[in-house]
């Protein structure tokens, strides 16, 4: 990758919507060269896709929880039932696996506390191999960042 990949990929996070020809003129480049190294940075799976950012308020969606979920067993089978789980319910926005006293942190999102209540319920208890679950409402969030920093690693000839 060289600098004009790198500003590529800057300019895309700021806005995924930029043509070939605006994201060219930004940095020097034309639209074919350009449309060129995108769909190089595509295929090499750098550049993952294209979404709407969209608000979660203006959806009827007011809660955010994120909730913290210990395995009874962690064998490999608990394990991709859990990750099926995960995979299948739309209300996870996100799910990591952790060091520390947690096995996994979701991100939750509801319309309301009652919603919510029912998808640790009625969801995530109704299954054997979760063993303890904390939740945390988020009252407000403070920042949200979706891009990746980028400090351009060039070499040096």
């Amino acid at each position: 990758m060289d600098k004009f990949d790198w500003q590529i990929i800057q300019a895309l996070q700021k806005n995924g919507r930029l043509t070939n020809q605006e994201v060219g003129d930004m940095i020097g480049l034309s639209a074919s060269q350009c449309s060129r190294r995108r769909q190089l940075l595509e295929q090499k799976g750098i550049i993952l896709g294209y979404t709407a950012r969209i608000h979660p308020q203006a959806l009827g969606i007011e809660i955010t929880a994120m909730v913290h979920v210990n395995l009874s067993t962690h064998g490999a089978k608990s394990k991709q039932d859990f990750q099926d789980l995960i995979e299948a319910e739309d209300q996870i926005q996100e799910a990591f696996s952790l060091s520390g006293d947690a096995d996994y942190i979701l991100k939750v999102v509801a319309e309301n506390l009652e919603q919510l209540s029912h998808f640790v319920t009625e969801k995530l208890l109704a299954y054997d191999y979760i063993g303890h679950i904390k939740s945390y409402i988020v009252l407000k969030k403070f920042k949200e960042q979706n891009h990746i920093m980028i400090r351009p690693k060039l070499s040096t000839y």
